[in-house]
């Protein structure tokens, strides 16, 4: 894959760990530079000597993607620091806190969309502005889940906010293909990042889904890179309004 994205701008939220930071290594081996933005400045700092490490051209700003003045002006110093923006994986997220449905808040149920349905619709609207201005096209990655298929019991908040980004992500394909932007979902499924570690702690929750994965295992987050690659690529020009599920096989199960 080297070379493949040699001199492109790619932006991962999240990108500092997880799913997020696998993407970024992918895309960095590749050749992309890599703007990345997390809530937590230690944590970014990581990924970038991890990047750097690795031969990338890297940098990381702290950013909340529940606050839309953050994001605005996050992108606007992205622009700045990089002169542009290719690729836009919106991949920052929180899980549900496991709450039983009847017990469920609008407080809880709100928390969860801000981050995972507005902040990725705010990501992708300031994504869409630049390229649509510059003029050259892009790609635009919405990150969701496969609980966006399956259902995801004391998660409610969680699936109903990936599968709406199923929706907005058809919706983006549709509307700016005139402009040669591309818009891709993403679903990952059961893979090995912080995000899950009370699920990583129940042996018989990893056994059951571990056991309806045909590949027998949870993904490592780092599986992810060459499918950041694949979904960034500016060549794939007739790629758009997928939904690339990437779980080993368990929704097929």
């Amino acid at each position: 894959m080297a070379g493949v994205l040699e001199g492109e701008v790619v932006l991962i939220t999240g990108g500092n760990g997880g799913i997020g930071l696998g993407m970024a290594r992918g895309v960095a081996e590749a050749g992309a530079r890599v703007a990345i933005w997390g809530r937590n400045a230690d944590k970014n700092a990581a990924a970038v000597e991890d990047l750097r490490a690795r031969g990338a051209e890297v940098e990381a700003f702290v950013c909340d993607v529940a606050v839309e003045d953050e994001i605005v002006d996050t992108f606007a110093a992205t622009v700045a620091r990089f002169g542009r923006v290719d690729a836009c994986f919106a991949n920052a997220g929180v899980n549900g806190n496991g709450m039983a449905f009847v017990d469920l808040t609008l407080e809880e149920w709100r928390r969860v969309h801000t981050v995972n349905l507005d902040g990725v619709m705010l990501t992708l609207r300031e994504a869409a502005r630049h390229m649509v201005a510059r003029g050259e096209g892009g790609a635009l990655i919405p990150v969701s889940s496969t609980s966006a298929y399956h259902g995801a019991p004391r998660n409610e908040p969680y699936s109903a906010a990936k599968t709406a980004l199923l929706g907005l992500s058809r919706g983006l394909a549709v509307e700016l293909a005139r402009y040669g932007i591309r818009c891709n979902a993403l679903l990952p499924g059961w893979t090995d990042t912080e995000i899950l570690d009370a699920g990583r702690g129940n042996e018989k929750f990893v056994a059951a889904t571990v056991g309806r994965t045909p590949v027998r295992r949870w993904a490592d987050p780092d599986e992810f890179g060459a499918v950041a690659v694949f979904l960034a690529q500016r060549g794939l020009t007739f790629h758009t309004g997928d939904e690339v599920v990437v779980d080993g096989g368990y929704t097929k199960f």
